[in-house]
């Protein structure tokens, strides 16, 4: 999953790179290092200078708990202040209590064959990012993803994190995603998205109390109109993802999508992610000392760190182009 935003050309890797016959190389995906437009205008949630976020500890994942602040700042026409509901509301048993991984993970764009996922039980990872649905998706076609991929995958010791690449912020930094921008009714698309994220996890075995991780690419969240909207779809696609029992997670790189992120937070908002998935490349694994993430939001078991990105890396025999990541976070139930 990993994001550059230079757009590192994976395509201009030599064929060595790729030993499954058949698999093109992916089209380069993430921008994880995004450089804030220097003209862009002020941080839209810097004027709201409210307490740090609280959690409650009876809520499901550490999710933000409302304390009886005021909204956030971007609430969508129609939706009501709680949406997320209170903090102690009833929750699924597996929603409550999810399914963890402790390790190293690695993501890469296109599904890999069973018999590579086989061979790389030999590396240091014990979970694979899985692209499973998305119109945004960089490798749309994947002809191994499906029920019994997952099934085999779990089989043989494999965790999985399921990712969702749907729409994408109306500023968002990568050329290639700007096709997929969010349109003009940002909380009802937010909705529609969130219940397709469901069906579509369903249909590869993907059961409820797992985690759904929507990738949103990195984009110029300092544009106050751009960050309404795309804040407002998230918080819609969350909705839908809790209320239909899953996890609702957030992938973007840490200083664009999760540092918006962090800052609807400190603001109050609610329906936010329950998980953070951040890129920070070129740096040591780390989940607790993410700068962006200091404070009690989203505690350090509920992260994973993207550290790396498009390195080619072999084991059992064959070699991939994938990212790097550090996981305590959900993972799938796969039934």
């Amino acid at each position: 999953m990993g994001l550059v935003v230079l757009l590192m050309a994976l395509t201009a890797l030599p064929a060595s790179a790729w030993d499954e016959p058949g698999v093109p190389p992916p089209t380069p995906m993430h921008d994880a290092h995004p450089h804030p437009d220097p003209d862009a205008d002020a941080d839209p949630l810097a004027d709201l200078a409210l307490p740090d976020l609280a959690t409650d500890p009876g809520s499901a994942l550490g999710d933000p708990a409302s304390g009886g602040r005021a909204p956030g700042p971007a609430l969508a026409p129609g939706a009501p202040a709680a949406a997320g509901g209170p903090p102690s509301e009833a929750l699924p048993p597996a929603v409550a209590n999810p399914r963890m991984f402790h390790g190293l993970a690695f993501d890469t764009c296109m599904t890999p064959s069973l018999d590579t996922m086989r061979r790389w039980r030999s590396s240091k990872y014990g979970a694979v990012g899985v692209y499973y649905g998305g119109r945004g998706r960089a490798c749309p076609h994947q002809p191994r993803l499906g029920h019994r991929w997952m099934k085999e995958v779990q089989r043989l010791g494999w965790r999985v994190l399921p990712v969702y690449v749907g729409s994408q912020s109306p500023c968002v930094v990568a050329g290639l995603k700007k096709t997929y921008r969010i349109g003009r009714h940002a909380w009802r698309q937010g909705a529609q998205e969130g219940r397709a994220a469901v069906r579509r996890a369903r249909a590869v075995g993907i059961r409820a109390g797992s985690p759904l991780y929507l990738d949103m690419e990195a984009y110029k969240y300092r544009q106050k109109k751009c960050a309404r909207t795309t804040l407002t779809f998230v918080r819609g696609w969350d909705r839908q993802v809790r209320g239909k029992g899953y996890v609702p997670g957030f992938y973007s790189s840490a200083d664009s999508g999760v540092a918006h992120m962090r800052a609807a937070a400190r603001a109050g908002a609610r329906d936010l992610p329950s998980v953070i998935w951040f890129a920070r490349w070129h740096t040591r694994p780390r989940l607790a000392r993410e700068p962006v993430l200091r404070g009690s939001a989203w505690s350090s078991r509920r992260r994973i760190h993207q550290y790396a990105g498009n390195v080619k890396e072999r084991h059992g025999g064959r070699t991939l182009v994938i990212d790097r990541n550090l996981v305590h976070a959900p993972v799938a139930r796969i039934r």
